[in-house]
């Protein structure tokens, strides 16, 4: 019955589209147009690419914990585990999915046009497009602005920045722009450069974190106890890899991809880095909702309170001391900045296909 419903389902080849006529069109798109003929020349290993789709989704360990603590509370952890679940056992498959059937990135928007014709499809794919568009716009916005709010609590940037949270983020919309005109190869080194050293020093915080949950018993008294008081554990499903798909022309599959009509080695990879993405994020968030959930007193992750946000950057300051605080809040700020990367990425893959 599955495979029957899943042989309805259009598998989608590359869409040609047509080149920019303007010479402002051809220099917006020089090095960024993922044509078929074109895509092995500015393709990369799927861990390579891993870093770029991932920004997005790794970078959101800057202020999930805290949102988590406050939408939650002591149940944080247990909403955390459910949303883990949705994720490899719900989302993930889906994404392996549409990767195998719209392998030239176009996802399920070009997925459900083909399941309609004339106008009505045209009109759908637009509204499509409206709302993908939006939700690439608002990480860009918000990651942005996120990065500035980091920046202006840090204790030793905080009398050299002040309160220009709105100066600091247009600041970095304008220097993220910079980069992509510059062109992809650079963003996704760049990407590469941001995203590990930030889970590097996460897995830092929570290790000690972990160990001080160790050594104090009573912190899990504590937390058991305060499961019943307060929290909605249905009030976290917050995060996804969005962009892992529209990523999919970037993915190296190989030189006999050259010589298929479909591109089973960019397939292959594309849902190795979906796999590697749900699987990092998945033991990350394990471990932050509860090490923040044990280690972070109720007062201090309200609203206004010093962790609300920035749950695993408070740990780093009071359990690692302020320099390294600091270290971990520069890397959360250029992640947070560089997650824009991956919606400008998804905006540049999918809106040219059909609005050239």
């Amino acid at each position: 019955m599955e495979k029957a419903a899943l042989s309805l389902i259009p598998e989608l080849p590359v869409r040609r589209t047509a080149p920019p006529r303007s010479a402002l069109g051809r220099w917006l798109f020089h090095g960024g147009r993922l044509e078929e003929s074109h895509a092995h020349h500015h393709t990369h290993p799927w861990y390579v690419v891993l870093w770029l789709t991932g920004v997005d989704y790794f970078s959101t360990l800057g202020y999930q914990p805290g949102i988590a603590l406050i939408a939650a509370g002591a149940l944080s952890p247990v909403s955390t585990a459910i949303l883990v679940a949705v994720t490899l056992l719900g989302a993930l498959p889906v994404y392996a999915q549409v990767a195998y059937r719209s392998y030239a990135g176009q996802g399920s928007i070009a997925m459900l046009e083909n399941l309609l014709s004339g106008w009505s499809a045209k009109i759908f794919v637009l509204i499509l497009l409206g709302f993908a568009a939006t939700d690439f716009v608002i990480t860009m916005t918000l990651s942005a602005a996120d990065a500035a709010q980091h920046a202006i609590e840090n204790p030793y940037l905080h009398p050299y920045l002040g309160e220009a949270r709105l100066s600091i983020t247009i600041f970095l919309l304008a220097l993220l722009a910079a980069v992509f005109l510059k062109g992809f190869a650079e963003a996704i080194g760049l990407a590469a450069a941001v995203a590990i050293p930030y889970i590097l020093l996460n897995l830092v915080v929570l290790a000690r974190g972990l160990h001080e949950v160790i050594q104090r018993p009573e912190l899990w008294s504590r937390w058991q106890s305060s499961l019943t008081l307060h929290g909605d554990w249905t009030a976290l499903l917050l995060v996804s890899a969005k962009t892992g798909v529209s990523v999919m022309p970037l993915v190296e599959g190989g030189d006999s991809d050259r010589f298929r009509e479909r591109p089973l080695g960019r397939i292959r990879a594309a849902r190795k880095l979906l796999a590697a993405a749900a699987g990092i994020m998945s033991v990350m968030l394990i471990l932050s909702s509860l090490v923040t959930a044990l280690l972070i007193p109720e007062e201090a992750y309200k609203i206004g309170g010093p962790a609300s946000g920035r749950a695993i950057a408070y740990l780093a300051h009071h359990m690692l001391g302020n320099v390294f605080g600091t270290i971990y809040d520069i890397s959360t700020i250029l992640i947070l900045w560089f997650a824009g990367a991956s919606a400008m990425a998804g905006l540049l893959n999918l809106v040219p296909r059909y609005l050239p």
